[in-house]
């Protein structure tokens, strides 16, 4: 059997069930090597003068991890420069923080093929490789200048932008022609897909093949949407934990004469937390007999602060959330509270039972696995309801929960006023759809689908002149999910 090497920006191997903090991508990924032997490699997090190309080798909870440190320079410029000021705020459509600054191209180039030569030596000739978001979007344009004829694919876990806002990229063709050296590339939603390939049909001039694969810089790669979802058995399983349950009967005792909505967020613009807020004023505005009776409990830990855009969110949610509470709080009791800090993920399942609605309202979003999550947490016979932002890559599967424009105070004060009044029978309904999407469409569909894709084309550098007889990947994809009903 082929090994599985999955490529990161940071390895985050798991450390034991339960224990770590929301995220997304590193809990996904170790759903994945815990059924495909093979490597994680990546970024230690830990920067040293002088890069060595040295690697750390461990086995941690069966899974091997490969990190390598960092240089100062590379860290400010690859990581807080091209990624964190640049690709990550074009990509959720905030041209207006978008940093284009020429070494922070030149630092994130360096880096990726600083990656791949460390990489190099663990590569196997039958190994399959997966390599993860925006941070490494060069790293196979590198491996197959150092000679990798292996499968390898790319996951994007952020939404790929219009192609309006790709073309305000400087160089933004040398990042899409990278691209097309990777056998396969993955988007979270359909959306995505659409996008990517209408800037290679209309900017680059490129064509779809008869097969719908895309062609271009005289290259030939497959694309598709591959929606990820969460290892739903082992979070079902996490909330009946023994520190879930204490969690929930604090929650639920701490909330017993209110209903409490929460919103769990990493602290970033993209997650529309001032809309949340202003939102949610507008409801404890427009629901007079509500104001002591509904609270918010915000977690947004903090992260990238030394990003100056971070810096600037939280001066202004600080500011927000204190006129809020100043204007609408009793001497016993404050409608929102918030937190910055990280929470285990058994002690985020007993926040969301007890929470009679979540509000997730991205402004833009790959995914977000926290409203997968708040629904796996449910109480079957006294299910919470979902209120979603139309923006967030899962409102394209989670259409039983109230989907709202994320931009509209009025959307979310009514969203937040109908889920509270909701009766058991609507509640049950709604939720029983949305578990069964979750339950379907959880990590290990979209692991399947993905390696499978992967495995089932030549290689890229081979395509361009091969005559190719398997299915398509949307026939692969609608046979893998019919094998798993």
């Amino acid at each position: 059997m082929s090994r599985l090497i999955v490529v990161s920006n940071r390895v985050n191997p798991p450390s034991g069930k339960g224990e770590e903090s929301v995220g997304g991508l590193a809990m996904a990924l170790a759903a994945a090597l815990r059924e495909y032997s093979g490597i994680w490699f990546g970024w230690s997090g830990k920067t040293t003068p002088e890069f060595t190309g040295q690697l750390s080798m461990q086995r941690i909870e069966g899974v091997t991890v490969a990190t390598v440190d960092l240089e100062d320079g590379d860290y400010q410029e690859y990581y807080n420069g091209y990624a964190n000021k640049t690709l990550w705020p074009l990509f959720h459509y905030r041209v207006d923080l978008t940093a284009y600054d020429r070494s922070f191209g030149e630092g994130y180039d360096r880096v990726n093929k600083r990656f791949a030569e460390t990489l190099r030596p663990l590569i196997e000739p039958d190994d399959i490789i997966w390599v993860h978001d925006y941070h490494l979007i060069p790293m196979a344009r590198e491996l197959r200048r150092l000679g990798v004829t292996n499968r390898i694919g790319f996951f994007l876990h952020i939404p790929w932008p219009a192609h309006q806002l790709v073309v305000t990229l400087p160089r933004h063709r040398p990042l899409v022609e990278a691209m097309f050296h990777y056998d396969l590339i993955g988007f979270q939603t359909e959306e995505s897909l659409q996008a990517f390939e209408g800037y290679v049909l209309n900017e680059v001039g490129g064509e779809k093949t008869e097969d719908g694969r895309l062609r271009a810089f005289g290259q030939v790669t497959e694309a598709g949407a591959f929606p990820i979802g969460i290892d739903a058995e082992d979070f079902a399983r996490i909330t009946k934990s023994s520190r879930a349950t204490r969690v929930y009967d604090r929650m639920a005792a701490h909330s017993v004469f209110r209903k409490m909505v929460v919103g769990v967020d990493r602290l970033d613009y993209s997650k529309g937390l001032e809309e949340r807020l202003i939102g949610f004023e507008r409801f404890l505005h427009d629901n007079e007999e509500a104001r002591n009776e509904v609270m918010l409990l915000q977690i947004a830990p903090i992260s990238r602060d030394e990003v100056e855009a971070y810096q600037d969110i939280r001066h202004r949610l600080d500011g927000l959330i204190g006129r809020i509470n100043g204007a609408y709080a009793e001497m016993d009791f404050t409608p929102i509270r918030y937190l910055n800090r990280s929470y285990r993920r058994d002690e985020l399942a007993g926040v969301y039972r007890a929470a009679r609605a979540a509000l997730v309202t991205p402004l833009r979003d790959g995914m977000n696995l926290v409203a997968k999550e708040y629904v796996a947490s449910q109480n079957p016979d006294d299910p919470g309801v979902l209120i979603l932002s139309r923006f967030a890559g899962a409102a394209r599967q989670m259409k039983e929960a109230l989907i709202i424009n994320p931009n509209s105070p009025e959307e979310i004060s009514d969203a937040l006023s109908r889920a509270l009044a909701m009766d058991e029978t609507e509640r049950k309904r709604r939720w029983e759809y949305l578990m069964d999407n979750v339950t379907r469409q959880d990590v290990t569909a979209w692991r399947d689908d993905f390696v499978a894709a992967l495995k089932g084309r030549p290689p890229v550098t081979e395509a361009a002149n091969t005559e190719v007889e398997e299915a398509p990947l949307r026939a692969v994809k609608k046979t893998l999910a019919g094998a798993k009903t």
